[in-house]
């Protein structure tokens, strides 16, 4: 039976417009070869291949079958035999007028981003060799031996957290050096060996240095600081609780870098913290003691920095409580430090997996985060977990375009991470003002995104506000001047919400670009 796009696709073919034009032998020929092959084998290419050609030359010269002799029966007859091989009956006219068109109209809107995404936003795994070479120069600069530098220890004990040592591994301008000085004064730097190698030199937007290394902006821009977490959401020592059924356990300050864009930069303190067994032994009396609580996240601070014995201690303790269900821990090491993880760790992760599912929950910014290294220690830690998510925050110069963000979700999709999560860069801090994304900019991003890459490659767009609120266009329910109003969809509750401010996000001089 012919269905309708083919009748229509038929209808056209024999429909006499005029003749613009002959072909010539060979062309003729070729339609006629065509034919022949679709008669006699049984592949529905060399039939779609000339209803495609006959099609191109009707509307190129107006010719129609009947000027190769070629009857509409012949054609229904083939239209017929094509429906008849199909596996699902897909129909000549449904593949090439609606299926194959479709697929043209799909390749053109990723064509841009195909083009671009390698120069515009090369992931560590593509940019391995300079990685490599800025390693071996890190490597000599610091006097580190192979065994240093393969080790979580040595990557701690070397780490960059002076303006000297900092001057000695990155080529940045005096005026560059003189302004982080400023910051420094008041707020800490620290970047792994292995994570200062990410950074290309040379490129003052580079966006792992962006990350990495705080700028005059964090001392210089104004406003109120209002703590992350304060009071209102800490019922008890150490933890945080936004939710019924979900607490924090805040189990350190430390991390292996600081980045620029922190949310806890409040909480990092001039000294790196593990606490006292007192007030672990308190953050889980109170979630042994409220039955509501079913998913406890281990944060920081970074949960991978504690010591394998209290990891696996919090762990154990956490699996033997009957009505925590799941735990998650906040990491962002497998990027800054992939040394860390080794089978002691993975053990401990697979141990606790096995008793009630662990999830692992990282930060990465940008592709040039993951390297050959990163993404086997996610691979291995995929192994051995129920997750590995993303929880990735929009920052302006580093992952704010389509092609960045595209290009970040399809590089950790491949490094056996789900994207779950993209922030827009908070509020609170008025440190990292001069990092922050206009939300509209940001819902643009994320919604080119479906229909156009994988569709559990897409986060979803969240607003820190008192709790996580999607920022769909249905949660945006007001805006005065640049304060949004947003609408948070599990109570209906509304909550002012400042927008990024337009002119610092269109102003491209900021940060160490302002030292070009």
């Amino acid at each position: 039976m012919i269905d309708q796009f083919t009748n229509r696709l038929l209808d056209n073919l024999y429909l006499k417009t005029g003749s613009r034009g002959r072909l010539t032998e060979k062309e003729t020929d070729k339609i006629r070869d065509l034919f022949d092959k679709s008669s006699a084998e049984n592949l529905t290419g060399n039939i779609i291949e000339l209803f495609r050609v006959l099609k191109q030359v009707k509307d190129s010269h107006g010719l129609t079958p009947a000027d190769f002799d070629i009857a509409r029966p012949d054609l229904e007859k083939l239209a017929v035999r094509h429906q008849d091989i199909d596996e699902h009956q897909v129909s000549v006219g449904g593949r090439l007028d609606q299926a194959l068109s479709i697929v043209e109209q799909a390749g053109e809107r990723v064509a841009r981003y195909l083009e671009q995404k390698d120069l515009e936003a090369p992931s560590g795994i593509q940019l391995w060799d300079r990685i490599r070479e800025n390693h071996s120069r890190i490597r000599q600069v610091l006097g580190m031996t192979e065994d240093d530098w393969n080790s979580f220890s040595g990557q701690l004990k070397f780490a960059i957290e002076s303006l000297d040592m900092l001057g000695g591994i990155l080529n940045l301008p005096a005026s560059a050096l003189e302004e982080v000085g400023r910051v420094t004064k008041n707020y800490r730097m620290r970047l792994t060996p292995y994570y200062a190698g990410l950074i290309i030199p040379g490129n003052l937007e580079d966006p792992v240095l962006l990350q990495a290394v705080p700028t005059g902006e964090m001392v210089d821009n104004t406003g109120v600081e209002i703590p992350p977490v304060a009071a209102d959401h800490s019922p008890a020592r150490l933890i945080d609780q936004f939710y019924p059924r979900v607490v924090t356990i805040k189990a350190t300050n430390m991390c292996a870098m600081y980045c620029t864009h922190c949310l806890r930069i409040a909480h990092i303190g001039k000294k790196d913290r593990i606490y006292s067994n007192e007030a672990y032994d308190e953050a889980l009396d109170y979630i042994r003691k409220d039955s509501r609580i079913r998913d406890v996240l281990i944060t920081g601070g970074d949960s991978f920095m504690l010591p394998n014995t209290m990891l696996r201690k919090l762990l154990v303790e956490l699996d033997s409580i009957d009505h925590v269900r799941m735990k998650r821990l906040g990491t962002r090491i497998p990027v800054t430090t992939p040394q860390r993880i080794n089978s002691e760790l993975l053990d401990i992760l697979e141990e606790s997996n096995d008793k009630k599912p662990v999830r692992v929950v990282t930060q990465i910014n940008t592709a040039q985060e993951i390297t050959p290294v990163s993404r086997d220690a996610f691979k291995q830690i995929s192994k051995r977990v129920s997750a590995v998510m993303n929880q990735a925050v929009l920052l302006k110069g580093i992952n704010d375009t389509r092609v960045k963000m595209w290009k970040l979700c399809e590089t950790i999709h491949e490094a056996y991470v789900r994207p779950y999560y993209l922030f827009n860069c908070s509020y609170r801090n008025p440190q990292f003002a001069h990092l922050r994304v206009p939300v509209e900019k940001g819902r643009d991003i994320v919604e080119s995104m479906y229909g156009n890459i994988s569709g559990d490659a897409i986060p979803r767009y969240i607003a820190t506000a008192g709790g996580k609120i999607p920022l769909h266009r249905s949660n945006v329910s007001g805006k005065k001047g640049n304060e949004l109003t947003l609408t948070k969809p599990w109570s209906g509750e509304e909550v002012a919400y400042p927008d990024a401010d337009p002119g610092e996000y269109s102003d491209k001089s900021f940060a160490l670009g302002k030292h070009k």
